[in-house]
């Protein structure tokens, strides 16, 4: 009997509460304590798409074992609450605002930095929405000052030099990462990188469709993110892009997101995924490499392989 005693490298770098391991231990499901690892891993949050893809099942199982977390308590498809709504900061006094920035040497740093950040001294009205953010959010001035300048640079890659962000917005930007508890410089690094990420697949995305000269609308934008956000790439919405323009002559963004949505259902995500399992507009299936269509019958060649190879068998 190997009565080795075996240890869990980098063990620590996640918190599970003993609670949720107890409750995990008595499901005995393996799948569920695979999916509760994951959504541990991605903060808490489930995406059964990008979670199907990462862990090699099918949606529909990622489904069922969602449903039986939830059913041992240690799910919730609710979505938790904002730590309140962006206007209700508690209020501070302007002495108040003065006496603490005077101890408080950590947020005399920020405010130096964010003044700079901004190009501007900051309006006593700025100044409290900045400290209530400090003080009541529980971020670091490192995560702030990230937040910031992320706010910045999205604002300058968006419409140029010389658009900078307002406190207000910085403020809804705030509650944004805390409602995704992102408290620690390392989370906020992963999530501004995890934007970058999908920033720069957006740009490709717009280049393939043509809209690399202007800015989308409201609404344009609301379908790119949703399909990126889905799991598709630029070299996927290519391939729908082009059967749009083929079936409607333009590119017809509800069209489009139909082709999408039925990818999705089928769980097919790369264009060679698509290639094997769609069937292209008229009717046409997916080619061979010889270039002929695959149907039952074949052509001459095909057949003749077939033989072949059934023949090697015999």
């Amino acid at each position: 009997m190997d009565d080795k005693t075996y240890r869990l490298s980098g063990a620590g770098a996640l918190t599970v509460p003993a609670a949720h391991v107890d409750k995990l231990l008595e499901l005995g499901d393996g799948e569920c304590a695979l999916l509760y690892l994951h959504a541990l891993r991605m903060g808490g949050t489930l995406s059964p798409a990008l979670a199907a893809r990462e862990l090699g099942r099918s949606e529909e199982r990622i489904l069922a074992a969602a449903e039986k977390l939830g059913r041992a308590g240690l799910w919730s498809t609710e979505t938790p609450p904002l730590p309140g709504p962006p206007n209700t900061l508690t209020g501070y006094s302007s002495g108040e605002i003065v006496r603490r920035t005077r101890d408080d040497r950590a947020f005399q740093g920020l405010l130096s930095e964010t003044q700079r950040v901004l190009g501007h001294s900051l309006s006593g009205e700025d100044l409290k929405t900045l400290f209530g953010i400090y003080d009541q959010l529980a971020m670091s001035p490192e995560v702030i000052m990230l937040l910031i300048n992320h706010c910045a640079e999205r604002l300058r890659r968006r419409y140029g030099e010389g658009r900078l962000p307002t406190m207000p917005a910085i403020r809804k930007e705030a509650f944004r990462w805390a409602n995704r508890e992102i408290l620690t410089l390392e989370q906020a690094e992963e999530y501004v990188a995890s934007l970058d990420r999908m920033e720069e697949e957006s740009r490709r995305v717009r280049a393939a469709l043509g809209l690399a000269d202007r800015q989308l609308a409201p609404t344009e934008r609301s379908y790119l993110e949703n399909w990126l956000s889905m799991g598709y790439g630029a070299d996927a919405l290519a391939v729908a892009y082009d059967r749009t323009v083929v079936s409607t002559g333009k590119l017809t963004w509800a069209y489009m997101d139909k082709i999408v949505k039925s990818w999705y259902r089928k769980g097919l995500f790369t264009p060679e995924e698509i290639e094997k399992g769609d069937v292209r507009p008229g009717g046409r299936r997916p080619e061979t490499k010889e270039g002929s269509p695959e149907t039952p019958g074949g052509d001459d060649k095909n057949r003749l392989k077939r033989i072949l190879n059934m023949d090697e068998v015999k």
